[in-house]
Protein backbone atom coordinates (compact mmCIF):
# COMPACT_ATOMS: atom_id res chain seq x y z
CA UNK A 1 0.00 0.00 0.00
CA UNK A 2 1.49 3.33 -1.08
CA UNK A 3 0.55 6.98 -0.76
CA UNK A 4 -0.18 6.95 2.99
CA UNK A 5 0.02 10.20 4.93
CA UNK A 6 -0.87 10.65 8.58
CA UNK A 7 -1.63 14.10 9.99
CA UNK A 8 -0.69 14.45 13.63
CA UNK A 9 -0.75 16.94 16.47
CA UNK A 10 2.31 17.84 18.53
CA UNK A 11 4.05 14.62 19.49
CA UNK A 12 4.70 15.88 23.00
CA UNK A 13 1.02 16.40 23.75
CA UNK A 14 -1.21 14.53 21.28
CA UNK A 15 -2.18 11.19 22.78
CA UNK A 16 -4.73 10.59 20.01
CA UNK A 17 -2.02 10.95 17.36
CA UNK A 18 0.35 8.50 19.04
CA UNK A 19 -2.02 5.55 18.75
CA UNK A 20 -2.38 5.13 14.97
CA UNK A 21 1.22 6.23 14.44
CA UNK A 22 2.40 3.27 16.54
CA UNK A 23 0.21 0.95 14.48
CA UNK A 24 1.67 2.31 11.25
CA UNK A 25 5.17 1.72 12.59
CA UNK A 26 4.23 -1.82 13.59
CA UNK A 27 3.20 -2.81 10.08
CA UNK A 28 6.37 -1.31 8.64
CA UNK A 29 4.74 0.26 5.60
CA UNK A 30 6.22 3.46 4.20
CA UNK A 31 4.19 6.53 5.11
CA UNK A 32 4.50 10.29 5.26
CA UNK A 33 3.72 12.24 8.39
CA UNK A 34 2.72 15.86 8.84
CA UNK A 35 2.79 17.38 12.33
CA UNK A 36 0.38 20.29 12.73
CA UNK A 37 1.09 22.43 15.83
CA UNK A 38 -2.03 22.63 18.00
CA UNK A 39 -3.58 25.62 19.78
CA UNK A 40 -2.02 28.15 17.44
CA UNK A 41 -4.01 30.79 15.51
CA UNK A 42 -3.81 28.90 12.22
CA UNK A 43 -4.17 25.39 13.66
CA UNK A 44 -7.87 24.87 12.99
CA UNK A 45 -7.74 26.17 9.43
CA UNK A 46 -4.70 24.04 8.66
CA UNK A 47 -6.26 20.88 10.10
CA UNK A 48 -9.47 21.49 8.14
CA UNK A 49 -7.46 21.14 4.93
CA UNK A 50 -6.78 17.51 5.77
CA UNK A 51 -9.47 16.36 8.21
CA UNK A 52 -13.21 16.97 7.73
CA UNK A 53 -13.76 16.85 11.50
CA UNK A 54 -11.20 19.58 12.12
CA UNK A 55 -9.24 17.31 14.44
CA UNK A 56 -6.20 15.08 14.25
CA UNK A 57 -5.10 12.41 13.70
CA UNK A 58 -6.27 11.84 10.17
CA UNK A 59 -4.97 9.29 7.69
CA UNK A 60 -5.04 9.83 3.93
CA UNK A 61 -4.68 6.90 1.57
CA UNK A 62 -4.95 8.07 -2.01
CA UNK A 63 -8.35 9.83 -2.07
CA UNK A 64 -9.66 8.25 1.13
CA UNK A 65 -9.44 10.09 4.46
CA UNK A 66 -10.07 8.47 7.86
CA UNK A 67 -10.25 10.95 10.72
CA UNK A 68 -10.56 9.09 14.01
CA UNK A 69 -7.72 7.29 15.80
CA UNK A 70 -9.60 4.03 16.40
CA UNK A 71 -11.11 4.09 12.90
CA UNK A 72 -7.60 4.53 11.46
CA UNK A 73 -6.39 1.54 13.46
CA UNK A 74 -9.34 -0.55 12.25
CA UNK A 75 -8.64 0.46 8.66
CA UNK A 76 -5.01 -0.59 8.98
CA UNK A 77 -6.01 -3.89 10.59
CA UNK A 78 -8.27 -4.68 7.64
CA UNK A 79 -5.71 -3.49 5.10
CA UNK A 80 -2.83 -5.48 6.62
CA UNK A 81 -4.42 -8.64 8.08
CA UNK A 82 -1.18 -10.62 8.17
CA UNK A 83 0.14 -8.40 10.98
CA UNK A 84 -2.63 -9.51 13.38
CA UNK A 85 -3.22 -6.02 14.74
CA UNK A 86 -6.14 -7.55 16.62
CA UNK A 87 -5.72 -10.89 18.43
CA UNK A 88 -6.49 -13.91 16.27
CA UNK A 89 -8.55 -15.65 18.96
CA UNK A 90 -12.26 -14.75 18.79
CA UNK A 91 -12.71 -14.08 22.51
CA UNK A 92 -9.44 -12.22 22.87
CA UNK A 93 -10.32 -10.02 19.92
CA UNK A 94 -13.68 -9.14 21.47
CA UNK A 95 -12.02 -8.19 24.75
CA UNK A 96 -9.33 -6.18 22.94
CA UNK A 97 -11.97 -4.17 21.12
CA UNK A 98 -13.86 -3.65 24.38
CA UNK A 99 -10.89 -2.27 26.30
CA UNK A 100 -10.01 0.00 23.37
CA UNK A 101 -13.56 1.34 23.17
CA UNK A 102 -13.66 1.86 26.95
CA UNK A 103 -10.59 4.07 26.81
CA UNK A 104 -11.65 5.77 23.59
CA UNK A 105 -14.85 7.09 25.17
CA UNK A 106 -14.03 7.20 28.88
CA UNK A 107 -11.47 8.05 31.56
CA UNK A 108 -12.38 11.73 31.48
CA UNK A 109 -10.82 12.54 34.87
CA UNK A 110 -7.50 11.04 33.87
CA UNK A 111 -7.54 12.97 30.59
CA UNK A 112 -8.39 16.26 32.30
CA UNK A 113 -5.98 16.08 35.22
CA UNK A 114 -3.09 14.13 33.69
CA UNK A 115 -2.73 15.48 30.13
CA UNK A 116 -0.04 13.91 28.00
CA UNK A 117 3.32 15.66 28.20
CA UNK A 118 6.13 13.35 27.17
CA UNK A 119 9.13 15.52 27.97
CA UNK A 120 8.07 16.91 31.35
CA UNK A 121 7.76 15.49 34.85
CA UNK A 122 5.05 16.39 37.35
CA UNK A 123 5.22 13.80 40.16
CA UNK A 124 1.78 13.00 41.58
CA UNK A 125 0.22 16.20 40.31
CA UNK A 126 -3.53 16.01 39.74
CA UNK A 127 -4.14 12.59 41.29
CA UNK A 128 -7.60 13.30 42.65
CA UNK A 129 -9.78 10.49 44.05
CA UNK A 130 -11.57 10.35 40.69
CA UNK A 131 -8.26 10.07 38.85
CA UNK A 132 -7.03 7.36 41.21
CA UNK A 133 -10.21 5.37 40.58
CA UNK A 134 -9.53 5.52 36.84
CA UNK A 135 -5.88 4.56 37.38
CA UNK A 136 -7.12 1.56 39.32
CA UNK A 137 -9.46 0.67 36.47
CA UNK A 138 -6.61 0.86 33.94
CA UNK A 139 -4.53 -1.49 36.08
CA UNK A 140 -7.48 -3.88 36.34
CA UNK A 141 -7.86 -3.88 32.54
CA UNK A 142 -4.18 -4.62 32.07
CA UNK A 143 -4.20 -7.31 34.76
CA UNK A 144 -7.21 -9.07 33.25
CA UNK A 145 -5.89 -8.98 29.69
CA UNK A 146 -2.46 -10.22 30.67
CA UNK A 147 -3.82 -13.01 32.87
CA UNK A 148 -6.41 -14.26 30.40
CA UNK A 149 -4.65 -13.76 27.08
CA UNK A 150 -1.08 -12.45 27.33
CA UNK A 151 0.63 -14.37 30.10
CA UNK A 152 3.39 -16.56 28.73
CA UNK A 153 2.72 -15.32 25.18
CA UNK A 154 4.75 -12.11 25.20
CA UNK A 155 5.10 -8.81 27.02
CA UNK A 156 1.96 -7.10 25.77
CA UNK A 157 -1.71 -7.24 26.74
CA UNK A 158 -2.53 -10.06 24.34
CA UNK A 159 0.99 -11.43 23.97
CA UNK A 160 2.14 -9.72 20.77
CA UNK A 161 1.73 -5.99 20.09
CA UNK A 162 -1.84 -5.11 19.05
CA UNK A 163 -4.08 -2.08 18.66
CA UNK A 164 -4.90 -2.45 22.35
CA UNK A 165 -1.29 -1.70 23.25
CA UNK A 166 -1.20 1.27 20.89
CA UNK A 167 -4.40 2.52 22.51
CA UNK A 168 -2.99 2.35 26.04
CA UNK A 169 0.50 3.61 25.17
CA UNK A 170 -0.42 7.27 25.91
CA UNK A 171 -1.68 6.18 29.33
CA UNK A 172 1.70 4.58 29.98
CA UNK A 173 3.33 7.87 28.99
CA UNK A 174 1.10 9.73 31.42
CA UNK A 175 1.93 7.33 34.23
CA UNK A 176 5.62 8.05 33.64
CA UNK A 177 5.15 11.83 33.47
CA UNK A 178 3.19 11.96 36.73
CA UNK A 179 5.24 9.22 38.48
CA UNK A 180 2.16 7.16 39.29
CA UNK A 181 2.68 4.29 41.72
CA UNK A 182 1.61 1.04 40.06
CA UNK A 183 1.17 -2.62 40.86
CA UNK A 184 4.10 -4.84 39.92
CA UNK A 185 2.36 -6.29 36.87
CA UNK A 186 1.31 -2.85 35.63
CA UNK A 187 4.83 -1.54 36.11
CA UNK A 188 6.22 -4.44 34.05
CA UNK A 189 3.75 -3.69 31.26
CA UNK A 190 4.73 -0.02 31.29
CA UNK A 191 8.38 -0.98 30.91
CA UNK A 192 7.51 -3.12 27.89
CA UNK A 193 5.64 -0.27 26.22
CA UNK A 194 8.35 2.29 26.97
CA UNK A 195 11.01 -0.04 25.56
CA UNK A 196 9.07 -0.62 22.32
CA UNK A 197 11.29 0.81 19.54
CA UNK A 198 8.51 2.85 17.93
CA UNK A 199 7.59 4.32 21.32
CA UNK A 200 11.20 5.33 21.85
CA UNK A 201 11.23 6.96 18.43
CA UNK A 202 8.11 8.98 19.27
CA UNK A 203 9.54 10.04 22.65
CA UNK A 204 12.75 11.27 21.05
CA UNK A 205 10.80 13.32 18.51
CA UNK A 206 8.56 14.74 21.25
CA UNK A 207 11.53 15.86 23.31
CA UNK A 208 13.01 17.62 20.29
CA UNK A 209 9.86 19.56 19.38
CA UNK A 210 10.15 23.32 19.76
CA UNK A 211 6.43 23.92 20.28
CA UNK A 212 5.14 24.58 23.80
CA UNK A 213 1.49 24.56 24.88
CA UNK A 214 1.39 26.56 28.10
CA UNK A 215 -1.74 25.04 29.55
CA UNK A 216 -0.07 21.61 29.63
CA UNK A 217 3.10 22.90 31.31
CA UNK A 218 2.29 23.21 34.98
Amino acid sequence: MADLTIYLGNKNYSSWSLRPWLVLKQIGVAFNEVVIPLYEPASKATIMKYSPSGSVPALRHARLVIWDSLAICEYLAESFPTFQLWPRDHDARAVARSVCAELHSGFQALRAHLPMNVRSSFPNRGVTPEVQAEINRVMAVWRDCRKRFGEGQGDFLFGHFTIADATYAPVVSRFRTYKIGLEREAEAYCRAIMAFPAMQEWITAARNEPMIIDKYEF
